[in-house]
């Protein structure tokens, strides 16, 4: 075979990741792969790997803080908030085990206090889309399980750790556009009786408000009817995303970034959100001066500190 032919390139995202003709694919972001530390790590966060469905290969990483687990058997544990998390990476590359987001998550975990479960859902071209949604619905559904007491589900992290009574959704760039149909779903469908305390879209990734989606939605989901798709254009889910506010969450905070491309579709989805008749809480964050999830490559920046701040308070405004 011609070795020109192999190397020619059928879809590039520069500088993260590459598709070749032949069906080689190069990521370029979230595919290191940091351990998990059962017994606690030097930033106070313990986590752990756990297999959700072996049949889709459909995983989480779990994190608590390491005071919860040290403590003796007898004392009982003060339960935490919950937070999903589903990381972004256009729904073709990233990773909960990457140095990036196994840094991000932990630090969520520390600062706010709560305990997460971040989702290792399948990413395009090898698994398309709708493989995510349903790998972080069943992710989503997995976690709710726990939620009865009395050691109910398979994790006992969650079973003795985790309040199902604050229970949040977040997630950046294309994490977020999941945490909105999540959301949609579980209001609904249902979530085993769990309702979402509140979610955090940062960054979001949706399509134009002047319609059209670009390449990167086409090459994940080759299926896609375009604007006209749910998933992409909140606008479309119409009475749906009202049912937002019927027995799933009455908070919602989005966070935007003034340079980020993305900016402009967040703010189309706040505007859709208002006109669907959903009467929770928005609220709506900006950083002046930086870009898409700067917050990332950049934790210990002045506004990254800030942001997760908002993250936190957000997780915590009605802290038992």
């Amino acid at each position: 075979m011609d070795s020109s032919t192999d190397d020619e390139i059928a879809h590039e995202f520069h500088p993260y990741f590459r598709a070749y003709k032949d069906g080689r694919v190069e990521r370029f972001f979230g595919s290191d792969k940091v351990p998990a530390s059962e017994f606690g790590s030097s930033d106070g966060v313990c986590s752990k790997d756990v297999v959700i469905s072996a049949e889709t290969a459909v995983s989480a990483r779990v994190f608590v803080p390491s005071d919860q687990t040290i403590k003796p058997a007898l004392k009982p544990h003060k339960k935490l908030p919950l937070l999903v998390y589903f990381h972004g990476g256009g729904l073709f590359m990233g990773s909960p085990f990457c140095s990036t987001y196994h840094s991000y998550v932990s630090s969520v975990v520390s600062t706010a206090n709560v305990v997460a479960v971040s989702v290792d859902y399948r990413l395009a071209p090898e698994n398309y889309v709708p493989a995510a949604y349903e790998d972080c619905w069943a992710a989503l559904k997995w976690v709710a399980s726990h939620s009865h007491g009395g050691g109910a589900g398979p994790e006992p992290w969650l079973n003795n750790f985790a309040d199902f009574d604050r229970v949040f959704l977040a997630g950046d760039s294309a994490g977020g556009n999941i945490v909105h149909n999540m959301a949609v779903q579980a209001g609904s469908e249902g979530l085993d009786g769990v309702k979402l305390s509140g979610i955090c879209l940062v960054h979001p990734y949706f399509g134009r408000k002047n319609g059209g989606v670009d390449k990167c939605w086409v090459f994940v989901c080759p299926d896609t009817s375009g604007f006209d798709d749910p998933r992409i254009n909140p606008a479309v889910v119409g009475s749906r995303m009202s049912s937002l506010g019927l027995g799933c969450t009455s908070r919602v905070l989005v966070c935007l970034a003034e340079k980020d491309n993305l900016r402009e579709r967040g703010l189309f989805y706040c505007e859709s959100l208002r006109e669907s008749g959903w009467g929770g809480d928005l609220k709506i964050v900006e950083t002046e001066g930086e870009d898409h999830v700067f917050h990332l490559f950049k934790p210990n920046s002045d506004k990254s500190v800030a942001l997760m701040a908002q993250l936190s308070s957000f997780i915590n405004q009605d802290k038992a």
